[in-house]
C-alpha cells in the first residue's frame, strides 16, 4: 500500500488529506475535515479508472456544505424531532437546523470539525473530542474513525465512541457515489438492491411516525435490483416529501453482525458497490438537493440526482421512538460500528 499525505489550507486551519493507493493503482482519499471520504478512484473490468465519489475542488468548501459530502455527521446523524431527546430523566434541546427538527448533530456537528489524524500502519485514524455541552449534547465524548483500504478495493470504516455521561450517538458516512464517475450526471440509471423488506414511514418533515411498513407493492421495494429512477416520481408520500428517496430501511434479520445489506450497480460503466455493515438500518438519499453545491472536482456545481448516499446507521429519531434499536450510549461503554464499501468490476 502506498500512502501519501498532503495539507490543504482553510480559514479554520490546516486540513490533512491522506491518499491510500493499492497494488492495482486504485486509491481513496480521506480528509481530516469531517473525517471525510473525498475520492475513490476505482477500475471497471476493462481497467478504466474513474473517481466515483462526489466532492469539491477546494478542501475548505466541505465546511458547512448542504450535502454533507463524504463526511461523518454527529453526534447524531439524521434527524431528531424538534431537536429534543431525554437521557437519564433530563430533556435536552438541540439546535433546529432542518425545518422544525435537528439534523446531523447541529450546525457545528462533527462534519464541520477538523479532526486529529495519524497513520497506523496503512490505516488512517481520525479522532475528535466533543466536550460536554457541545451542540447541547451531554458528556465529554471521544470519537474515532479508522479507515483501511486493501487490494480488493474495499474501504472499511470502523467507528468508536466513548463518553463520560449517558448520551446518544449515531455515526455513519455520508459519501455520495456515482459509479460512472463523479462528473457524469444522474445516477437514476444505477440499480439498487437492499436487504430490507421493511422501511420506516415518516411525516412530511421526514421524522419517523414510529410505524414499520412492508416495501412489497410500493416504490420503496428494492428487494430485487431496480433502477433508482424507476419509481422516483411515483405519487407516494415518502417520495413526495423529499423530492425523491430520502428514507430509512430496516436491515433484514439484523443481529449486530457484519453483512452485505446493499448493492449498487452501473452496468454501463461496469462497476458495482457492495455495502456491508453491522448497523440496524440504512438511509438512502438520491441527492435530491445537490444543485447549488460548491464547485465540484470537475469545475461545476452538481445537479440534483448526480449521486446517491447509502448511509448505514441507526434509525432517525430513535431516542424518541423506543420501538427502534436504542442509540443511547451509557457512560463508560464503547459504541462500535462498521461500514465496508467494496468496489467491484462488472
Amino acid at each position: 500500500m502506498n500512502v501519501t499525505k498532503r495539507v490543504a489550507t482553510s480559514p479554520k486551519g490546516e486540513i490533512a488529506i491522506y491518499k491510500l493507493t493499492n497494488a492495482s493503482g486504485a486509491s481513496v482519499e480521506i480528509s481530516a475535515l469531517g473525517a471525510g471520504i473525498v475520492s475513490a478512484i476505482v477500475p471497471n473490468a476493462k481497467g478504466d479508472m474513474a473517481d466515483v465519489v462526489l466532492g469539491y475542488t477546494d478542501a475548505a468548501d466541505y465546511f458547512y456544505d448542504g450535502p454533507c459530502a463524504g463526511k461523518v455527521p454527529g453526534r447524531y446523524a439524521n434527524r431528531i424531532a424538534k431537536g429534543q431527546f431525554t437521557v437519564g430523566g433530563k430533556q435536552y434541546q438541540l439546535a433546529i437546523n432542518n425545518g422544525p427538527n435537528a439534523l446531523h448533530g447541529g450546525p457545528e456537528g462533527f462534519q464541520n470539525k477538523i479532526w486529529d489524524s495519524k497513520l497506523e500502519g496503512d490505516a488512517v485514524v481520525l479522532t475528535l473530542v466533543s466536550p460536554d455541552g457541545d451542540e447541547n449534547y451531554p458528556g465529554n465524548m471521544k470519537v474515532t474513525v479508522k479507515y483501511t483500504w486493501n487490494d480488493a478495493c474495499e474501504l472499511r470504516a470502523d467507528f468508536e465512541a466513548v463518553c463520560d455521561a449517558d448520551t446518544i450517538v449515531n455515526l455513519t458516512n455520508h459519501a455520495y457515489f456515482n459509479l460512472a464517475g463523479e462528473n457524469t450526471g444522474s445516477v437514476l440509471d444505477h440499480k439498487l438492491w437492499l436487504a430490507a423488506a421493511n422501511y420506516v414511514p415518516t411525516d412530511d418533515t421526514l421524522i419517523p411516525t414510529g410505524e414499520v411498513a412492508a416495501v412489497a407493492g410500493t416504490p420503496m421495494d428494492f428487494t430485487a435490483p431496480k433502477a433508482l429512477g424507476a419509481d422516483i416520481k411515483a405519487d407516494f408520500p415518502a417520495l413526495n416529501y423529499g423530492k425523491g428517496y430520502d428514507n430509512c430501511w430496516l436491515v433484514d434479520g439484523w443481529d449486530k453482525t457484519l453483512k452485505c445489506i446493499a448493492r449498487l450497480t452501473c452496468e454501463a460503466a461496469g462497476r458495482a458497490l457492495e455495502v456491508s455493515t453491522d448497523q440496524p438500518a440504512v438511509q438512502v438519499y438520491t441527492g435530491n438537493w445537490l444543485a447549488g453545491s460548491p464547485i465540484s472536482k470537475s469545475g461545476r456545481s452538481y445537479n440534483d440526482y448526480d449521486g446517491v448516499a447509502i448511509e448505514c446507521q441507526g434509525v432517525p429519531d430513535a431516542p424518541n421512538k423506543p420501538q427502534f434499536p436504542s442509540q443511547e450510549l451509557k457512560a463508560g461503554d464503547t459504541y462500535k460500528r462498521t461500514i465496508v464499501f467494496a468496489f467491484k468490476a462488472l
